[in-house]
């Protein structure tokens, strides 16, 4: 009876001890998973508010000059002969925002200094022929809002595009009238008028950092026309002169500076947990 007891007591120990092995075999349950991790990345410079600055020379055309005839006056057969516009300088700048990584926008005003203008014109009267020189200077300010299109950046060079609609602001002063052989003058009534402007761009700029940048650009700038009347010496009827198409290639050297730079989005990750190490049944 007592072998019998024990042999049962020892199959019973026997069958806990193989379970409690067996138990030792299978995994841990799984802790539960970590919350999603919050990355914030860096700042984004391709889009975002930039201050720009510019100098350049502007290289004149050729422009057209009317001469409008008083209508009191009797008609002659006056006619411009030559005509010449002296390259000028400029300086300006303005504020601008990069949409995306492509396309940005920003407004400018530049002052474009005096440019001497001049021309001569001819006439016959009572069987002579008489001269007249014409000389003055002109000088604008510029108002533009422009649009750019970035082409894709090379080893920190990016080739762009771009144009811009506006007005100028233009001024003809000291403009005379000085009249061969017969000594006649008459002189200019420094007028200023606003015209319409619009400028086509292409340029290359260089990242010399991730928010400050160097262009190259050139520029043909369409500026108007302004129109002038000349008074003069000793009583006439005063005849008007109309500088028309005015336009120039311009050469400039520009600073950009991204001050505000947006920060992309925050993105939320989410990191698995390790696996559970895995036991041996030894």
């Amino acid at each position: 009876m007592v072998a019998r007891f024990t042999a049962v007591s020892l199959t019973a120990l026997a069958l806990v001890a193989a379970n409690a092995a067996n138990a030792a075999d299978y995994s841990q349950p799984l802790p539960p998973p970590p919350p999603p991790m919050l990355v914030q990345p860096a700042p984004q410079f391709a889009s975002g508010w930039y201050l720009r600055g510019n100098v350049g020379v502007g290289i004149n055309n050729a422009y057209e000059l009317d001469y409008l005839k008083n209508p009191a006056s009797p008609p002659n057969n006056f006619q411009f002969e030559s005509k010449s516009i002296a390259d000028t300088f400029f300086i300006g700048g303005g504020a601008g925002y990069e949409w995306n990584n492509w396309l940005r926008f920003d407004a400018t005003a530049e002052y474009r200094a005096k440019s001497r203008v001049y021309a001569f014109g001819r006439y016959t009267f009572g069987g002579g022929t008489f001269l007249d020189t014409y000389e003055g200077q002109l000088s604008s300010w510029v108002f533009l809002a422009n649009a750019y299109v970035d082409l894709g950046t090379w080893n920190c060079f990016t080739p762009f595009v771009g144009a811009g609609i506006g007005g100028a602001y233009n001024t003809l002063s000291n403009f005379t009238d000085i009249g061969i052989p017969t000594a006649g003058r008459g002189f200019g009534r420094n007028p200023s008028e606003w015209n319409l402007a619009w400028a086509l761009y292409a340029g290359i700029a260089y990242d010399v950092s991730q928010n400050f940048k160097v262009e190259l650009t050139y520029r043909y700038l369409n500026y108007g026309s302004i129109t002038d009347t000349v008074d003069c010496v000793g009583g006439c009827n005063p005849d008007s002169y109309k500088f028309k198409n005015l336009s120039s290639n311009d050469i400039m050297l520009g600073l950009r500076w991204t001050c505000c730079e947006v920060p992309a989005p925050p993105q939320y990750v989410y990191t698995p947990p390790p696996p559970p190490p895995l036991r041996s049944r030894g």
